[in-house]
C-alpha cells in the first residue's frame, strides 16, 4: 500500500507501471478482503459443519497465498527486467528488501498449507457455507439479530450474481472516485472507464473466489445461466489482461502506443466483449450434460434449507 500511495516511495518503485501495477492493485484490495472473511468466520469455527468449514477456509487461504505469490512474481520481474532503473534509490532497496521477506513468507505459508491439507472433498457435497456462518455471527449481535436471518440468506443465494455485481460496483465507485480526485481527472469517459475496469476486476474476483471457496452456496442454475456467467467472467478477465498489457498488445498489433482515451476504452472493453462472445459460442456448442451437477459449493440440500 505504501509503495502505491506515498509519492516518494512510488517514484522509486520498479513496479509502479503496468503490467506490474495492475497485479499489485488487485492484490492490495482482494487479499485483505479474504483475510477479513477468514477472521469473521473464527467465532463460529466450532459450530456445525466443521469439515466443510476447514476445506473452504483452506481454499480461501490458498487463494490468498496464490494472489500474494503472483504479485511477488510480477514485482520480481520488474526488478530483474530493470524497470525504472534510472530512478532507483534508497526506497528501492527498502522495497526490494520487503519483497524478499514477503517472498520467503509466501514459500513458508505455501508449504504449511500443503502439509496441513486434510482429506479432499468435492465442493458439490458441502452442506455449509460462509454466508450461513455470517448469519450465525449476526445472530449473536442484538442490533442485527432481527434484521439478518434465513430469509435474507435465501435471497442472497438466489441472487448471488446480483449481489456480486452490486458489491463490485460499490467498491469500484470508491476506488475510481479516489483516483479521479487524486489524479484530478476531468474527462467523463476516462472516469467511466476506470469505474468499468474496477467493477469488472472485483466481479471476476467475487465469482472465481466463490467457486473456489464456496462463500455463497447457490441453487442449481440452468445451462444458459451458467454459460452467461462463465462468459461474463471470461470477459472481465480479458479486460484486465488487455488493460495491464495494453502497450505490448497495441505494439504487437502495429498500432503503436495508446495515446487517447477513446482508443484505451475501445481496446480494453472491446477485448472483454469479444472474449465474452467467443466464450459463449464455444460453451453453447459443447454437448449438454444430461444432469449437470451443482457448482460453486452448491449442494442439493441448500434448496430445501433456503
Amino acid at each position: 500500500m505504501t509503495a502505491s500511495q506515498v509519492a516518494a516511495v512510488r517514484a522509486a518503485s520498479p513496479w509502479q507501471d503496468d503490467p506490474y501495477d495492475a497485479v499489485v492493485s488487485l492484490t492490495q484490495f482482494t487479499v485483505p478482503v479474504l483475510a477479513l472473511a477468514i477472521a469473521v468466520r473464527m467465532p463460529v469455527w466450532r459450530g456445525p459443519g466443521g469439515p466443510d468449514r476447514a476445506q473452504q477456509t483452506g481454499r480461501a487461504a490458498g487463494a490468498m497465498t496464490v494472489l500474494i505469490g503472483l504479485t511477488a512474481a510480477f514485482e520480481w520481474a520488474a526488478v530483474l527486467l530493470g524497470a525504472h532503473a534510472t530512478s532507483r534509490g534508497t526506497w528501492t532497496s527498502v522495497l526490494i528488501g520487503g519483497l524478499t521477506v514477503v517472498s520467503g513468507l509466501t514459500v513458508v505459508v505455501t508449504a504449511l498449507l500443503v502439509r496441513g491439507r486434510g482429506p479432499r472433498g468435492a465442493s458439490a457435497r458441502w452442506q455449509h457455507d460462509w454466508l450461513g456462518d455470517a448469519i450465525a455471527v449476526c445472530d449473536r449481535i442484538p442490533v442485527l439479530r432481527n434484521r439478518v436471518g434465513p430469509r435474507a440468506m435465501a435471497w442472497v443465494r438466489r441472487r448471488a450474481t446480483t449481489v456480486f455485481v452490486g458489491l463490485s460496483a460499490l467498491a469500484a465507485v470508491g476506488i475510481a472516485g479516489s483516483l479521479a480526485i487524486g489524479e484530478r481527472w476531468t474527462n467523463p469517459l476516462l472516469i467511466a472507464w476506470a469505474l468499468a475496469i474496477e467493477t469488472t476486476t472485483f466481479l471476476a474476483f467475487c465469482v472465481l473466489s466463490n467457486a473456489v471457496a464456496g462463500f455463497v452456496a447457490r441453487p442449481p442454475r440452468t445451462r444458459s445461466r451458467r454459460v452467461a456467467e462463465a462468459s461474463m467472467v471470461a470477459g472481465c478477465v480479458a479486460i484486465q489482461v488487455a488493460m495491464a498489457f495494453r502497450d505490448a498488445l497495441w505494439s504487437a498489433l502495429g498500432a503503436g502506443a495508446v495515446t487517447s482515451v477513446p482508443v484505451l476504452v475501445t481496446g480494453t472493453l472491446g477485448a472483454g466483449l469479444l472474449t465474452s462472445v467467443v466464450t459463449a459460442g464455444l460453451l453453447t456448442a459443447l454437448p449438454q450434460h444430461p444432469n449437470p451437477p451443482p457448482v460453486d459449493g452448491t449442494s442439493t440440500s441448500w434448496t430445501s434449507k433456503s
